[in-house]
């Protein structure tokens, strides 16, 4: 028999999933409203940018990857792209190698909220002010602070109070940081939401479009403007320690919106594996799988260190070919289906030895070496040291001054399913705008000033995020929506997920309880960039004998605090209509609810 923390949570009704408990009864309300997985996931999201503030907010990104019941996998890549003013000679004029991970020059344009309503509009049935209603209120009347909020908002009350005044003022009101679990409110945050309402209702009873006024008003009207108003005039500290202006402007945002498109699949044991494009980090998950399925994986211990030495090493290999090759395909060729062919992979697999690699070895894809020599370059430069100034982490909840991400999964009765990633825009990556109660993101600190990549800066080219949900649906009908926070550990954490789900049949509760690790060798892909070759982190639930074998084989193993790694959420549908849903304790903070 497994023991987990929870129950895995089964029902016929509904299920919602998320990173806060908040969130996901508010999906679940929605659900039993009469609603679809579509409308509960809006509401759910919005709701996550009011809870957990320093994890996302409506100017940051959102990837989702949906499927409505009978049709095909579809992505939402609300992933906005990089401002007209956004060039490699403007950049460089301001004495930069690296982009800054906080600040106005770090700035996309905003897609969260864009996204969202893309997916309300086509997908869900509910009106505007039914799936805002919730985060409307819980930003006027308040919402008990989390721990984890009050401790960033505290050790970043005299860098706001010092260089970010609007975000002191909607942060630590009457100059005080929020005590935790305390009543915490943002009315100006409430009254944004508010009014894209109401001025999406000034369109007319047609929910579509009022859904489409809303967008307006966010991409042309008041929020636009507002936003346009500040970066035009704002000279914001950074990272850096030095201050620099932005360059997003109305123009940019009004030129804008979400799209759809469809997701990329890998086969594996039965399960067909869909993921975002390689605008995200998502198709590293289907190369590491293409690389272990020429290892008998279910002949190991899932705990033990032969499984983890494995597909640690199949990491490497897998986010070495992200780090050279993966990009916004829009603007750059891609050899996304030679990455996943599986002679490549077979040849990649035949590199994982028994001991650990220490070299960056991205593959050798032809026509593309190039790329290839660039990302062992990058990986060898010391960017150096960054001080305590906010930033998007690797292991975000180590730390408090650091941003991350949130992520929910949701099924309803008739079958519709999504996960989502929503990331950026927290409130330690910009100043608050001025009237709106929130930031904007730094997503830009991803893409690299030096000239003929995938990921160089450029007007026009969505930066290449590490948010990635996943969709997976297996031969005998079973489909499920899973997730993480986590950075660059997104894909590592819901790797190992997947694999002791699909190889020993552990039930999807236990499947998160058991303890996690992720590989730190390949370049970060937050500021400063760094490398850490043949470093790892474990929790210490794998014992003294794994983790000593580890060593012996090579790694340098670093070992976390207990119930400190991944922040994973998944939902499941079987054939029959049986619904389950699970969600980490680590943090103490997400859950899973439905009937």
């Amino acid at each position: 028999m497994t023991f987990t923390t929870r129950p895995e949570i089964r029902g016929t009704f509904g299920v919602a999933t998320s990173t806060h408990w908040i969130a996901s009864a508010v999906g679940m309300s929605i659900l039993e409203r009469g609603g679809n997985a579509f409308d509960a996931a809006v509401a759910t999201a919005i709701t996550l940018q009011v809870v957990e503030p320093h994890l996302n907010g409506p100017a940051g990104d959102m990837p989702a990857i949906f499927q409505k019941a009978g049709e095909d996998v579809q992505v939402v890549c609300a992933q906005a792209p990089a401002p007209a003013g956004a060039t490699l000679e403007h950049y460089r004029a301001q004495n930069l190698t690296l982009i800054p991970g906080s600040g106005l020059l770090a700035t996309v344009i905003p897609g969260a909220f864009d996204g969202w309503m893309l997916m309300l509009r086509d997908y869900g049935t509910m009106s505007l002010r039914d799936v805002l209603t919730p985060a409307i209120d819980y930003a006027r009347d308040g919402h008990p602070m989390l721990p984890r909020v009050a401790n960033t908002i505290a050790g970043l009350a005299d860098y706001f109070a010092e260089h970010w005044p609007t975000s002191a003022a909607v942060w630590t009101p009457n100059g005080k940081a929020p005590a935790a679990n305390a009543l915490f409110k943002n009315p100006d945050l409430a009254d944004t939401y508010d009014r894209l309402v109401t001025e999406g209702e000034a369109a007319g009873d047609d929910r579509i479009a009022q859904i489409d006024a809303a967008r307006r008003a966010w991409s042309q009207g008041f929020v636009a403007d507002a936003i346009d108003a500040y970066v035009q005039t704002a000279n914001v500290m950074d990272v850096s320690n030095e201050k620099h202006m932005g360059v997003l402007s109305k123009a940019d945002m009004a030129g804008w919106s979400a799209t759809y498109e469809p997701s990329l699949s890998y086969d594996y044991h039965g399960w067909t594996v869909h993921k975002t494009g390689p605008w995200s980090q998502g198709p590293v998950l289907l190369q590491a799988l293409a690389i272990l399925k020429h290892f008998d994986l279910a002949a190991m211990d899932p705990m033990g260190a032969e499984f983890t030495h494995t597909v640690i090493e199949a990491m490497k290999l897998a986010y070495a070919d992200r780090e050279a090759y993966y990009g916004d395909p829009l603007h750059s060729e891609i050899p996304m289906e030679y990455l996943l062919s599986d002679t490549y992979n077979a040849e990649r697999a035949k590199m994982i030895s028994a001991q650990a690699s220490t070299e960056q070895r991205p593959g050798r894809v032809p026509g593309f070496e190039h790329q290839a020599d660039a990302y062992i370059a990058r990986a060898a430069h010391d960017f150096g040291a960054a001080d305590a100034a906010p930033q998007e982490p690797t292991m975000a909840h180590l730390t408090e001054k650091r941003g991350d991400t949130v992520h929910l999964d949701i099924i309803d009765r008739w079958g519709n399913m999504v996960a989502a990633t929503p990331s950026g825009g927290w409130l330690q990556s910009n100043p608050v705008v001025p009237g709106l109660g929130f930031p904007l993101n730094s997503r830009a600190q991803m893409f690299w000033l030096e000239d003929g990549l995938p990921t160089t800066l450029a007007p026009g080219r969505r930066p290449r995020t590490t948010l990635t949900p996943s969709l997976a649906t297996h031969e005998d009908g079973r489909r499920m929506v899973f997730g993480t926070p986590g950075g660059d550990q997104q894909d590592q954490w819901q790797l190992v997920w997947f694999l002791r789900f699909v190889h020993w049949d552990m039930e999807l509760q236990a499947c998160m309880d058991a303890p996690l690790f992720h590989s730190m060798h390949f370049q970060g892909s937050f500021y400063p960039r760094e490398a850490k070759p043949g470093e790892m982190m474990l929790e210490p639930a794998f014992g003294e004998d794994t983790i000593s074998d580890l060593r012996a084989r090579g790694h340098i193993v670093h070992v976390a605090e207990p119930w400190s790694v991944g922040r994973l959420t998944a939902a499941l549908r079987d054939p029959d209509g049986i619904m389950r849903a699970a969600a980490t304790p680590r943090l103490m903070q997400a859950y899973a609810v439905g009937r």
